[in-house]
């Protein structure tokens, strides 16, 4: 984890509280101070991926703040990832015309289009998450397909008021969710 990208916090649901919040060492202090029996629901509050904690898992203080062995001599990392890519041969044809060729005009149209697309990329990705916890959560609860069709129409009164009866640990967690997605409609 390099030091600007901030650390995964987890939340923990034991039925429909919300029972532990933080990192995965935090989490996992938590989790063996209690007495429950679980089972546990844990999400990944960026994601909204539903994850298995292992109690037993010894915590390694450290491991969220280690940064890289310095590199020795050759070219710096940069997090380049080489994965493959299909075009037509016209579009080959311009990327090779551009300066630098290929990859630097694929990052370019690729940072342009996040920057162009920036507040709508944060709406789906917003709404993906919500939902994720939703389904994992919620998806016996009353009105739960018509909180998921408000969620995705962009509906965030009514979104509101469809899941005003749910449990308020449950509630409050998916309003916390959603939220950065209604600010940017």
């Amino acid at each position: 984890m390099s030091p600007d990208t901030p650390p995964t916090i987890l939340t923990v649901f034991f039925d429909f509280r919300r029972i532990a919040r933080g990192t995965r060492a935090e989490v996992l202090e938590q989790l063996r101070r209690r007495d429950d029996p679980g089972p546990y629901l844990v999400f990944d509050d960026q994601t909204g991926a539903q994850l298995d904690l292992d109690l037993r898992e010894l915590p390694d203080p450290e491991a969220e703040h280690r940064d890289e062995a310095p590199r020795g001599v050759g070219r710096p990392k940069l997090g380049v990832v080489a994965r493959e890519v299909t075009l037509l041969p016209r579009h080959w044809d311009w990327l090779g015309r551009q300066p630098g060729g290929a990859s630097v005009a694929l990052r370019k149209l690729v940072d342009e289009a996040r920057r162009v697309h920036a507040d709508r990329d944060v709406v789906r990705a917003t709404r993906e998450t919500t939902y994720r916890v939703m389904t994992a959560i919620a998806g016996n609860l009353p009105g739960f397909e018509e909180a998921t069709r408000a969620l995705f129409a962009g509906e965030e009164q009514r979104f509101g008021h469809l899941i005003e009866p749910w449990p308020a640990d449950l509630r409050a967690y998916l309003q916390e969710l959603s939220a950065p997605g209604w600010s940017h409609e």
